[in-house]
């Protein structure tokens, strides 16, 4: 048995893994093949050696791999990523989440991890929190507002680090002092944006920075669109708050929905071109949500139902149904006869008479000689819808 036929060493293949972080991009479907026919070590092999071509990329793109693969040095990145907290963790590992499977050949190779929390545990009970970088006031309030009871009911607000809702989201989480994890498109020790450097930091220290790429990577408009991947095979459900019709977090509920997760959605204002990505998915297969506790009644167990929403409760609801058309009966500015008011009521004078009587206890109407009247307390605690005489 040659030494590229015997079984892989479990080191060497997590090694392979670091590597190979620094040579194929995140969600290199072709490379996943590659990976998934080769093994780790053996796909490095190849990438560094002579022997068999790999099939399925140009000769130039093949040739680029090489280029980079010649100088990967995984242990100087174990290094440097322990240097800054952090850790590298790949399928196989207890810490490892199973989801990401359902990505097949475009799972992640490896992910590196800051913060000390489990990253399986974690997914098994998240929901993603995602939206446009130049929100709104509203758009900032309102993922405030869901990060904050999502985390108050012990989920985990996942979202993407950056500006915008992605902010707020994290941070809502975090002053609810509950978990929440940013999936960058850098490096987890490479804070981006600069901006938001100390949030991230705060992140860490709370709960988790995740990302694809290995120390000291920067980020790409192609690394973003990758990354949003993650974040919807990570949780149960992605909310979008605010997205316009080409957006990076449409990007994300698109591969939720591929994925059969949830997908969510926070209206706006009709004519606000932020919201006008939002509007696009709620009417299709997006869900409209517009608290945590709508979220958790879609993502969470059987039974987990929001509360009914209802209008406050006045005394007028509380009345009898033949006291309450006796009541819609009376004219909104004179007074009316017991004959005239059980004709507009279809009831019995002597009814009407009782229900007026009742009426009249509960301060809803008063009587001058033979007929009867609102009295003013009825217009003010909106009693009565009135109507002309």
């Amino acid at each position: 048995m040659t030494p590229h036929s015997q079984a892989p060493n479990p080191q060497e293949e997590r090694l392979a893994r670091v590597a190979l972080t620094r040579v194929l991009e995140p969600g290199d479907e072709t490379g996943g093949r590659w990976l998934r026919t080769h093994g780790a070590a053996g796909l490095l092999r190849r990438l560094t050696e002579d022997g068999p071509p790999l099939t399925g990329a140009t000769t130039r793109h093949i040739a680029g791999l090489r280029n980079r693969a010649a100088a990967a040095q995984p242990e100087a990145d174990l290094e440097t990523a322990h240097a800054a907290g952090a850790r590298f963790i790949c399928p196989g590992d207890p810490q490892w989440p199973g989801q990401l499977a359902d990505l097949g050949d475009a799972q992640p190779i490896g992910l590196w991890v800051r913060g000390r929390p489990d990253p399986r545990i974690w997914a098994l009970r998240s929901v993603a929190v995602v939206g446009a970088r130049a929100c709104s006031d509203y758009g900032a309030h309102m993922a405030a507002q869901l990060a904050t009871g999502l985390a108050e009911h012990g989920w985990v607000v996942i979202s993407g680090g950056a500006y915008g809702i992605d902010g707020a989201a994290h941070r809502g989480a975090l002053g609810a002092g509950g978990a929440t994890a940013a999936i960058l498109a850098s490096g987890v020790d490479t804070p981006y944006p600069r901006g938001h450097a100390e949030l991230l930091d705060r992140i860490a220290e709370q709960g988790l920075l995740i990302g694809e790429l290995p120390p000291g990577a920067h980020p790409t408009a192609y690394r973003f669109i990758q990354r949003n991947r993650v974040i919807a095979a990570l949780t149960r459900g992605t909310v979008v708050v605010e997205a316009a019709l080409r957006s990076g977090a449409l990007v994300t509920a698109r591969s939720a929905q591929r994925l059969r997760r949830h997908t969510m959605g926070v209206p706006g204002p009709a004519t606000s071109a932020r919201s006008a990505g939002v509007h696009q998915l709620l009417r299709g297969e997006g869900v409209l949500v517009t608290d945590a506790a709508e979220v958790i009644e879609l993502v969470g167990e059987m039974g987990q139902l929001a509360p009914e929403r209802r209008g406050p409760v006045v005394p007028r609801d509380l009345l009898a149904p033949r006291t309450a058309r006796v009541l819609a009966a009376l004219p909104a500015r004179t007074t009316a006869r017991v004959d005239d008011i059980a004709r507009g009521a279809a009831a019995t004078e002597d009814d009407t008479v009782a229900g007026l009587y009742e009426l009249q206890s509960l301060g809803f109407v008063e009587r001058h000689g033979d007929g009867w009247q609102l009295t003013r307390q009825a217009f003010i605690s909106d009693f009565h819808s009135p109507k002309e005489a």
